[in-house]
């Protein structure tokens, strides 16, 4: 079983269809849910979990929908994030880079707190942290210091974590995804000037197709991976090579 959050749209929404094509049952999480509802009915064994997860309280209750319905929850994937850009440093309010802290960071760690007792008593699970080539590299000149900051954070927590529980068999590892078409980057891509940007700075010279994730998914939430943690893995199109 498989937990997905930021599944209502983008990247998330495609990792919860990609598991469950893989046989998977998967848990979507996100705000927005009517959106998870209409995924939810083109999936054959899926739960919605409507969930705001800058609220820890949320965060408890969509992990205790998963555990009520299936009793245990295999695959973590920290997906949900939010952006505190484009916005310089001086000026932005410390609430604006808080949130996206709390959001992509605290959130994951609060997430993978919940399911590891449960894997670490089963002996095995996967917990797969998206976060961005801009937490392996800067993202100036597009500005957006708390989004740097928590992806920044995602990678060292990937690696502390996967420490902490390598002997009990659970792996945790992360994707770090280069530029690709989702409600963050939308109106960026949709751009001349933005996608002109992202293209001169990619040695591919193109943003990534959705479907250019799948394997990594895949292969981080399977039995392929059971000697892999620990790691980031950047599909970005050659961004953090240059």
């Amino acid at each position: 079983m498989a937990l997905v959050t930021g599944a209502s749209a983008g990247l998330g929404e495609r990792f919860a269809r990609v598991l469950a094509e893989a046989g998977a049952s998967v848990v979507l999480v996100a705000r927005r849910a009517d959106r998870l509802a209409l995924l939810a009915a083109e999936l054959e064994s899926s739960l919605v979990a409507s969930a705001d997860l800058a609220d820890p309280e949320q965060r408890a209750a969509a992990v205790a929908v998963a555990l009520d319905h299936f009793g245990r929850v295999d695959v973590l994937v920290n997906n949900a994030g939010i952006s505190d850009g484009p916005q310089r440093a001086e000026t932005e309010d410390p609430a604006d880079f808080a949130l996206a802290v709390e959001v992509n960071l605290t959130a994951s760690f609060h997430l993978a707190r919940l399911v590891a007792p449960g894997m670490i008593e089963r002996g095995g699970g996967a917990i797969v942290n998206i976060t961005s080539v801009h937490g392996l590299v800067a993202s100036s000149p597009n500005r957006q210091a708390g989004y740097v900051a928590s992806k920044t954070g995602l990678v060292g927590l990937t690696r502390e974590l996967a420490c902490q529980w390598a002997t009990d068999g659970v792996r945790v590892n992360a994707i770090a995804p280069g530029y690709f078409a989702t409600d963050l980057t939308g109106e960026m891509i949709g751009s001349d000037s933005g996608s002109g940007w992202i293209e001169r700075n990619t040695p591919m010279r193109r943003v990534g197709a959705g479907h250019e994730l799948d394997g990594a998914l895949l292969f981080l939430a399977s039995d392929a991976s059971t000697y892999v943690t620990g790691q980031t893995i950047a599909v970005d199109g050659g961004w953090t090579a240059r």
